[in-house]
């Protein structure tokens, strides 16, 4: 039938999969021969905690398991249930059980909402199997469950989903008629396809909620494509407003910052005059100066930002007139110094990889083991301390997550104490080089 005007069921819910192999990303847990899968068509129904991110699948997984037991199957969410609420489930579990012997899956949504008191209450309930708990958490059960409750059900790690799991999912919400939007008739490029499922940062539900925000907003503007226009309207991206009005004001304050990135001090300061004697804040200058101390100068002259904060403090107890000599003051040594933007362009490399990647796991060899489910998962296995290295550094070691590994976005300028960075730098790689040719 498709999709029709009248019908509110969120597209996320009504594509949600009905069968083991509509699942994705999780073939570590579901891929044939998995021992979850095999329990899970066999019926063999456990306790179990199913620990991942939102998103990935945890609600969809607990249904499924349901489905392929033929259990009554309850609900209930840690944020709004309490004690009674357990107890009544409890009761519906006793009552199916007393009449025909069947068995009763209670799903717990945000488990570690539930406090010790409330987790307790599930105890003696799993214990003479009047039900299974199948808890969801985005926590690390380690932290936030009983160990009691721990002990009692298994936990499984459902992982983020990759991008190009979300563009299954994407795919599959385009294509079908019945459940999805394939009768739309909705046009959307490959490419923004791939976008979306970037934005979505593993997170499935993100992804067809945006996606039929999308549609929603194609159709009230009378067609079927959804472009980039409208694809960065509903993620966000790129929809930000700068005023362009060429207010003076802004004109001068870039007119100052571009005449201390070109370290030229008499400009620097006419501008500064300029900017006071037209009534500007000297404190906004202030705070301005530590952004530039940053953004421009950066490890060339560390001193340079410590300036900075100063004259902010002396403004601050001085006031004028007296503040705003301190405040030319650190104007002249920012514009005087070596420059260096290797810290303000390595993170914004950075934060483009952050945007674009996803969030990447903590690679398991950085996690720290704190308890025994940790240590079971092999959190910490292959870490090595770099004090008990030669030179203090571990080298050949990873610190990157696997698919941004080697990539550089610190590259310290040749200018002032980054040169000495620089070069330092340069040494423990050659020890990262030396250490994996002796490896091969």
């Amino acid at each position: 039938m498709g999709r029709t005007m009248t019908d509110h069921t969120p597209l996320a819910d009504r594509l949600r999969p009905r069968h083991l192999e509509e699942m994705v990303g999780q073939a570590h847990l579901l891929g044939r021969g998995r021992p979850l899968r095999e329990a899970i068509e066999a019926g063999r129904l456990h306790s179990m905690i199913l620990w991942g991110p939102p998103g990935s699948g945890k609600t969809t997984l607990a249904r499924l398991v349901a489905q392929h037991s033929s259990a009554q199957f309850l609900t209930l969410s840690a944020v709004f249930a309490g004690v009674r609420d357990i107890r009544q489930a409890v009761e519906r579990a006793a009552e199916q059980r007393r009449h025909d012997g069947g068995e009763t899956i209670l799903f717990v949504d945000e488990v570690h909402r539930f406090n010790r008191s409330q987790q307790d209450a599930f105890l003696p309930h799993l214990e003479d199997g009047t039900l299974r708990l199948i808890g969801a958490t985005t926590e690390n059960p380690s932290f936030e469950l009983n160990g009691a409750l721990l002990s009692r059900a298994r936990t499984y790690v459902l992982r983020q989903l990759g991008p190009e799991a979300i563009r299954v999912v994407i795919d599959r919400a385009l294509a079908d008629a019945d459940r999805g939007l394939g009768g739309l008739g909705l046009d959307m490029a490959p490419e923004l396809r791939e976008g979306l499922a970037s934005a979505a940062d593993g997170d499935a539900r993100t992804a067809l909620n945006l996606l039929e925000l999308a549609a929603d907003l194609a159709a009230s503007e009378g067609g079927g494509r959804i472009d980039a226009r409208l694809l960065a309207e509903v993620t966000g991206r790129d929809a930000r407003r700068f005023d362009k009005g060429g207010d003076i004001f802004y004109e001068q304050i870039s007119a100052l910052h571009k005449s201390i990135r070109g370290s030229d001090p008499d400009a620097a300061l006419y501008w500064l005059a300029r900017m006071l004697d037209g009534g500007c804040d000297p404190l906004y200058v202030a705070r301005r100066l530590v952004r530039t101390a940053s953004e421009d100068i950066g490890n060339a002259d560390p001193r340079g930002l410590r300036l900075a904060l100063d004259a902010c403090e002396a403004y601050e107890r001085l006031g004028s007139s007296e503040g705003e000599l301190a405040i030319a003051q650190a104007v002249a040594y920012l514009a005087s110094v070596p420059k260096s933007n290797a810290v303000y362009s390595g993170l914004q490399a950075a934060m483009t990889d952050v945007r674009e990647q996803g969030s990447l796991e903590v690679p398991v060899h950085l996690r720290n083991a704190t308890t025994r489910l940790m240590r079971e998962l092999g959190y910490g296995e292959g870490y090595r301390y770099a004090h008990d290295e030669p030179y203090g550094y571990a080298a050949g070691q990873c610190y990157l997550p696997p698919a941004l590994a080697g990539r550089r976005y610190y590259e310290p300028a040749d200018r002032g104490l980054e040169s000495r960075i620089r070069e330092r730098l340069r040494w423990l790689r050659r020890l990262d080089e030396d250490r994996q040719e002796g490896s091969r």
